[in-house]
């Protein structure tokens, strides 16, 4: 492991967090906040923070911020385009690496989180002695405090299976296929980790290893997870890390005080590509398929009890009109 980028004397790897915001200055700087204090047990944290083309003010509030603060370690840049979360952080990656001295780590952080104290100590220590994790994420706290333990395996048919039925027996029987998986281990190697915090060994970045900008939103870190994964190097959860997550304030979509809307068109987009992209269409149209069976069963069962939905409006049509099952238009 590169040692570099001003580490601390006793060998704890330098960190350098990206935070890409998109109209979402105040809990950026909120953030930033709590990024602060790890600086007195950190010296040698960095941050930056870039600006999806907010056209709200964003950057100028949050440099403003950093200004009259005196944060020196902070600095804001502006992509200049609202590429997406992968775009976003890529723009970061690059700044980060091109400085006279890159950290050994970059720290993917949402601008929705605030850092509790010792989490980046807690990172700092475990990549340095875990040489061959690549990636490794944080625990999360729900907004209210409690405890988010989750990690995630890899997507595949039976997973798909498990999350469209949504039924006890199915989820006993799939329970090692299940995307999501409860940690109540504690740290331990997983397939990937939630977005909202995880870092990156430098390593892996100038091996090339970068977000795919196809991906606007959602799937994009499941896919890099992945990546790093074929590379050979391994992906941690981090339970002594923690980090407090305002769930869904960044995108709208998740958290519990989340209003069920319809779900945009790039989640349905992001889901089929990372189906087709690592598995190839023929395993996406089986990932789809199953889905749509088990959603349809989940539906007779909701009929039968006589219950009441929480799905997105229309998520069935469109699961179905962006699914890997109907052909795509040519591209040129």
């Amino acid at each position: 492991m590169t040692m570099s980028g001003g580490g601390e004397a006793a060998g704890r790897p330098s960190i350098d967090v990206v935070i890409v915001n998109y109209r979402t200055a105040d809990l950026a700087i909120a953030c930033l906040d709590s990024l602060e204090a790890e600086r007195a047990e950190m010296c040698s944290l960095r941050v930056i923070v870039v600006d999806n083309e907010s056209g709200d003010g964003s950057a100028a509030r949050i440099a403003a911020a950093i200004e009259a603060r005196s944060w020196s370690w902070a600095t804001v840049l502006e992509a200049g385009r609202n590429g997406g979360f992968g775009a976003g952080n890529n723009v970061g990656i690059d700044h980060a690496l091109a400085q006279p001295d890159p950290a050994d780590l970059i720290w993917m952080l949402n601008p929705d989180t605030r850092v509790m104290p010792g989490a980046t100590g807690a990172l700092a220590r475990f990549m340095a002695e875990h040489p061959r994790a690549g990636i490794a994420g944080s625990a999360l706290r729900e907004g209210d405090g409690s405890l988010w333990p989750y990690a995630f395996r890899f997507p595949t048919v039976l997973g798909e299976i498990e999350r469209g039925a949504r039924w006890g027996i199915a989820s006993r029987l799939l329970r090692n296929q299940a995307t999501a998986r409860r940690m109540e281990e504690g740290t331990a190697p997983v397939d990937w980790v939630s977005g909202a915090s995880f870092v990156v060994r430098r390593d892996l970045l100038e091996a090339g290893l970068r977000f795919d900008e196809d991906y606007f939103l959602y799937y994009e870190e499941t896919d890099l997870c992945l990546q790093a994964r074929r590379a050979g190097w391994e992906c941690w959860y981090v339970a002594e890390a923690e980090v407090l997550h305002i769930a869904g304030q960044s995108t709208g979509v998740t958290g519990k005080q989340a209003v069920v809307r319809r779900l945009p068109a790039y989640w349905f987009d992001s889901r089929r590509r990372y189906f087709t992209k690592n598995h190839g269409r023929f395993y996406g149209m089986l990932a789809d398929a199953a889905w749509i069976g088990a959603h349809l069963f989940d539906r007779a069962k909701q009929a039968v009890q006589r219950s009441d939905s929480a799905d997105p409006p229309r998520l069935l049509a469109d699961f179905v009109h962006h699914s890997a099952l109907m052909p795509r238009p040519r591209q040129g």
